[in-house]
């Protein structure tokens, strides 16, 4: 990994024309991608010059790199663009998604240079807090430790987030809210997209209330990292580049939008834009800019299996706030509501307990299951196809 970053390291310097020389080449090719592999576009898929585009990002006070959390290609690209940044302006912060506030005394001692990333992980409880493959985002975190940039966590402990959804923002009390201050309302653009996102998850969460309630804690989450980025900027002065998910921040009307809310109104949206994305969703306003990827040269990874349910905290167990229509759990016969006690004998006492049961499920196994409902408790068996499910 080390010698590989290095690398990174020591082209930074001329990674600038590098994206403007790749982008030409491969703006010559032959291409059906509305964002030609290798080349800068404007939210209209209009190219853009890689090196001005990159000059005003570096002298913003946030730059925002969208992912989904579980594409190799995306972390290859933020890694490539944080250097290229640095190689503009070096006083930058990294604020990552992937971290609760709770473990800044862990993540600066990572960039001081304390810890080996077997502590990082082990100290910040990856697996259980964010849980995706760590060799995804170590690239980026060495990066942030071999140029001593700040690491900052931008996140809230995910039980915050469930309890708005569950109960609202005005039931949790002030001292319990890890200084979060009230959310700007949301744009209705963002409701109606998060109005979306819920209507997949099937009736049971469209029930009187939950969407107001699901808005408000995604309003909760977005503005806790608009926070901390803002915080950052205004302390430090530097310029922010901050990793999180890019449902935060299309269409500005996420974390931008919270950013905008606390002052910071010129933030900077990148995103990484794949193949075969539609390009009806170059609507004129998801980004700033958008890199065009190519068709992934990695091996395939085999998927990992889904139950296909959304949780929360229980009293004794972890608790279904909904199941996927056609998953694996809505043919077991789990419900929204259901409390899960128990998985293959052992016993389930937060969301990463069945979570690493669900993981380790060979294609075409049954896993045994508990849960207790009003009316007693239940077996029930979650029957895992030949071929696992994706969502």
């Amino acid at each position: 990994m080390l010698p590989r970053l290095m690398a990174v390291l020591l082209l930074s310097g001329g990674l600038l024309a590098g994206l403007g020389d790749k982008a030409a080449a491969q703006a010559a090719a032959p291409t059906n991608a509305c964002v030609p592999p290798g080349g800068w576009s404007d939210a209209a898929a209009r190219p853009l010059n890689a090196a001005d585009l990159l000059r005003r990002a570096a002298a913003s006070p946030a730059v925002l790199l969208g992912e989904r959390h579980d594409n190799a290609d995306h972390h290859r690209w933020q890694l490539h663009s944080l250097a290229a940044l640095h190689a503009l302006n070096p006083d930058l912060a990294v604020g990552m998604e992937m971290f609760p506030r709770s473990v800044q005394p862990v993540l600066d001692r990572w960039s001081a240079g304390q810890l080996t990333e077997a502590e990082l992980l082990r100290d910040t409880n990856w697996a259980k807090v964010w849980g995706f493959d760590a060799r995804f985002y170590l690239p980026i975190l060495h990066f942030a430790r071999m140029n001593r940039l700040p690491v900052i966590a931008l996140n809230v402990d995910r039980g915050l987030v469930s309890r708005t959804a569950r109960d609202g923002w005005a039931a949790v009390p002030a001292g319990e809210r890890e200084g979060v201050g009230d959310p700007a309302p949301p744009p209705a653009s963002y409701t109606e997209r998060l109005r979306q996102v819920m209507a997949a998850h099937g009736p049971s969460e469209r029930r009187s209330g939950s969407f107001e309630r699901f808005v408000e804690a995604q309003s909760v989450w977005d503005r806790a990292m608009a926070e901390r980025i803002a915080e950052t900027h205004r302390r430090t002065g530097r310029t922010v580049v901050a990793i999180l998910g890019q449902g935060h921040i299309e269409g500005r009307d996420g974390v931008p939008h919270q950013l905008a809310d606390l002052g910071v109104r010129n933030s900077v949206v990148l995103l990484p834009w794949d193949e075969d994305r539609p390009c009806t969703e170059l609507d004129g306003r998801i980004a700033d800019a958008v890199y065009g990827l190519g068709e992934s040269e990695a091996p395939a990874e085999t998927p990992r299996p889904r139950l296909g349910v959304m949780l929360e905290p229980g009293s004794e167990g972890v608790r279904v706030r909904s199941v996927t229509e056609g998953s694996v759990a809505a043919a077991a016969g789990l419900a929204a509501g259901d409390l899960v006690v128990a998985a293959a004998g052992a016993p389930v006492r937060e969301a990463s307990d069945l979570t690493a049961v669900v993981q380790r499920q060979a294609p075409g196994t049954w896993l045994p299951l508990t849960v207790k409902r009003e009316q007693g408790t239940a077996e029930l068996v979650a029957k895992f196809p030949a071929s696992p499910v994706v969502e």
